[in-house]
């Protein structure tokens, strides 16, 4: 029962009860900080918290933990590199012609599912009106992505599980969720190849060439090689073509067998075409119907086609890590130089 306290110190029982519990509750707080810093402690290495160790797509792979301080995930660069800007575009028969590919400083062409074909458009030097039609993410794209500092990437989506680790890479994720005023639907034609981007409302200034940290280089053609005009990549699905103009000193782009030209009538044209001998193994991922979606290794090493200049050389391709370009080096080590202009990367599937 409370007992009232008054000015002659009559003793409130109530009070005596509170302040008990108060005590009992200051203790419990020490030993909790206490045990809670001998388990840090007790996961610490000479003081060093243990961080996991990033896969290099955005991941964390918690099953290689590393001992050294915490670092930032993204690439050793400059505070204020440029960032360039990374588009993915549509490519089955559906959403051609396309607009603003050929503005690209680069273009990656990958499997997705059904032996289909994806592109990936990176945009540093020139941003174009429009660019599209827009479509979807894949995994691999993280990885390949992680050799740019911070990069934009506009994209329509991604598969519901694929979300949290684009969410979690080192880059700007930007869906027509995020920036509803830089995406727009054409009219002339269905749902879902008509998504297109207006680059300059996500990135107001142009990145420059210091934004393409890819590891390629540009110059004179090495010695050798072979006198080729016509190569022809194929997917299970899907059909690349290139053939040398000699004209326009450009390779020529057809897709499926179609000569591939843009919604103005410019015909793609490429400086360069790498046809990069790569692994392709199945993700963990899968499309609405089941199939499921390939995963295209972009880290490692392996062999390379590089067409420039009416000629084909054989190369060898190393990326040590995510976070490093590619170098291309002929068979005597002398490096690979691409001829100035836009470059197409396709990954065919090593054989």
């Amino acid at each position: 029962m409370a007992v009232t306290v008054d000015r002659a110190g009559t003793v409130d029982m109530a009070g005596k009860r509170r302040g008990a519990r108060a005590r009992r509750a200051r203790t419990a707080a020490v030993l909790l900080l206490a045990a809670t810093g001998l388990f840090v402690a007790g996961c610490t290495d000479q003081g060093k918290p243990r961080v996991p160790a990033d896969d290099g797509r955005g991941q964390l792979d918690t099953a290689a933990p590393s001992t050294s301080a915490p670092t930032s995930s993204e690439p050793a660069q400059e505070p204020d590199h440029p960032s360039p800007l990374a588009v993915k575009i549509d490519n089955v028969r559906a959403a051609r012609p396309q607009t603003g590919l050929d503005s690209a400083d680069i273009v990656y062409a990958e499997q997705v599912e059904g032996g289909l074909s994806r592109l990936m458009a990176v945009y540093a030097t020139k941003l174009p009106k429009a660019v599209g039609p827009v479509r979807s993410a894949r995994e691999s794209d993280l990885e390949l992505l992680r050799q740019f500092h911070r990069p934009t990437l506009a994209f329509s989506g991604a598969q519901g599980k694929l979300m949290p680790l684009i969410n979690r890479a080192p880059l700007d994720a930007r869906t027509p969720e995020k920036a509803s005023d830089a995406y727009f639907r054409g009219t002339d034609r269905a749902i879902p190849h008509n998504l297109y981007l207006r680059p300059k409302r996500l990135m107001p200034t142009t990145p420059g060439a210091d934004a393409l940290t890819t590891g390629f280089r540009y110059g004179p053609a090495p010695a050798g090689g072979r006198k080729d005009t016509s190569e022809t990549v194929r997917f299970p699905a899907a059909r690349f073509g290139f053939t040398w103009s000699a004209s326009r000193e450009r390779w020529l782009v057809s897709l499926d067998g179609a000569p591939d030209v843009m919604a103005d009538g410019k015909r793609l044209a490429p400086a360069t075409v790498v046809v990069q001998y790569v692994k392709v193994r199945k993700s963990r991922f899968h499309d609405f119907l089941g199939n499921n979606t390939p995963y295209t290794v972009t880290v490692g090493s392996g062999k390379a086609k590089v067409l420039r200049d009416g000629r084909a050389y054989d190369v060898n391709w190393q990326r040590a890590k995510a976070t490093e370009g590619t170098r291309f080096t002929t068979k005597d080590g002398t490096p690979m130089n691409f001829a100035p202009g836009q470059v197409w990367v396709v990954f065919a599937k090593a054989p």
